[in-house]
């Protein structure tokens, strides 16, 4: 609802769907370790990884 508000109808996984394609996207260069999944938050973006 933060995100897109209570009026617009979103499917469930699909932020998931789309960190999945960042995360394949990224992947040949190595850097698909960068986009982490925090347990009950969401997800975030480290350098470190």
């Amino acid at each position: 609802d933060h995100v897109w508000g209570s009026s617009v109808y979103v499917e469930e996984r699909t932020v998931d769907v789309h960190i999945r394609r960042l995360r394949k996207t990224l992947e040949p260069f190595g850097l698909d370790a960068m986009v982490q999944t925090v347990r009950s938050a969401g997800y975030r973006l480290s350098a470190d990884a």
